[in-house]
């Protein structure tokens, strides 16, 4: 591993030309890394704790990687990529400061850089583009949805804005008042909390309807304000984490919120994965994956989705018939096979519609899975 001690801007440690600032990356992930690019073609992460370089090193990888993680992982280092860390950098004057302080503030501050070699980044590349290749074939209108989200008006400077309190938003949500919601959240940030607060009701019906407004509200918000929806994602995603919290509604609220948006908050698909191996969360993680398909197929193609067949013969109907739909929402031709052994099971569970809880077999499900795999064939 490369090594660089400096006293002024900080240099990649492979080419010696100065680097920028670390930035957050465009799209919103739940990591805390800012990266950046040298002109050498290194990338970089900063740890502003210096606490962190474990998590900043697998970060700067999959970033390398084009944020590939099944690459990412199948590489060994040496081999595939040199590594290289810059200690004592202060993120706040992006300054590297051999004495390891500023006016009496401790700077422990890390910049970690990876270089791929130049067969894997090319690979990376051709990677990156056949997705974006599939992506653009499989999944043309959804783009066309994304591009028809119309930006939310400037709100009235002049206007009187208004406060949230829970009983408004408990009027609001109950009359599914979407714009009158939007406008509130445009004037109170604290209205997707109190939205939030309401998903804690034991009436199934009644949660997916608040996680289906939620997701309706926070698609117009994040025009204007996209902030504050990535701040409710990981506020939910915390949540749900929490040992001493009931998870009631989250997963299915972060599947809405990503699949209205996933042009913004795609990149939270991932972490749903997460909470995958909980059987209190197992269904509500592939009810909302299958969710994130309809619009964003190839952000599911982008995980380990193959890990994902053998819920097909799992012994609640309920996984069965959410998996089943996520593999025809996604086109899996992979599983054809395995959808066809379903066409006698006629146990029932519900599947939430745009908020409305539906009544389906596991057999129906996986005949619509079916005619879905097989439309996608012939459009290609």
């Amino acid at each position: 591993m490369v090594k660089k001690s400096v006293q002024t801007s900080p240099w990649c440690p492979f080419c010696g030309h100065k680097v920028g600032r670390a930035t957050d990356t465009i799209k919103r992930k739940l990591t805390e890394f800012p990266v950046g690019r040298c002109q050498c073609g290194a990338v970089y992460s900063s740890d502003a704790t210096g606490h962190s370089v474990g998590a900043a090193m697998v970060e700067t990888l999959v970033f390398a990687c084009n944020d590939n993680w099944d690459l990412a992982w199948e590489l060994m280092p040496e081999d595939d990529y040199l590594t290289g860390i810059i200690e004592n950098y202060d993120e706040e004057t992006h300054q590297v400061v051999a004495e390891k302080n500023i006016d009496g503030r401790a700077v422990r501050g890390v910049l970690f850089f990876v270089r791929l070699h130049t067969e894997i980044s090319e690979l990376a590349d051709r990677l990156k583009a056949k997705k974006e290749e599939i992506a653009k074939r499989q999944i043309p209108e959804a783009l066309k949805q994304v591009e028809r989200v119309q930006v939310e008006p400037e709100p009235d400077r002049n206007r009187k804005k208004k406060r949230a309190n829970k009983k408004l938003v408990q009027e609001l949500v109950r009359s599914a008042d979407v714009d009158e919601l939007v406008s509130l959240c445009l004037d109170d940030k604290k209205t997707l909390r109190l939205m939030q607060r309401l998903l804690y009701n034991p009436i199934d019906e009644e949660r997916w309807k608040v996680a289906w407004l939620i997701g309706c509200v926070t698609m117009r918000v994040s025009t204007r304000e996209p902030g504050q929806v990535s701040e409710l994602l990981h506020r939910l995603y915390e949540s749900i984490h929490d040992s001493a919290s009931t998870p009631w509604g989250m997963i299915e609220t972060m599947g809405y919120v990503i699949s209205k948006r996933p042009d913004i908050f795609g990149a939270f698909t991932r972490h749903l994965l997460n909470f995958l191996g909980e059987p209190s969360t197992s269904p509500q993680v592939m009810w909302s994956l299958g969710e994130v398909a309809l619009t964003r197929p190839d952000l599911i193609r982008a995980t380990p989705f193959y890990n994902l067949f053998h819920f097909l013969q799992h012994p609640e109907a309920e996984m069965r018939g959410l998996t089943a739909r996520l593999l025809g929402n996604i086109r899996a031709t992979e599983a054809t096979m395995q959808l066809m052994s379903l066409s006698g099971d006629n146990e029932k569970l519900y599947v939430c519609e745009e908020g409305v809880l539906v009544e389906k077999s596991v057999a129906d499900i996986a005949a619509e899975a079916l005619a879905a795999i097989r439309e996608g064939g012939k459009n290609e």
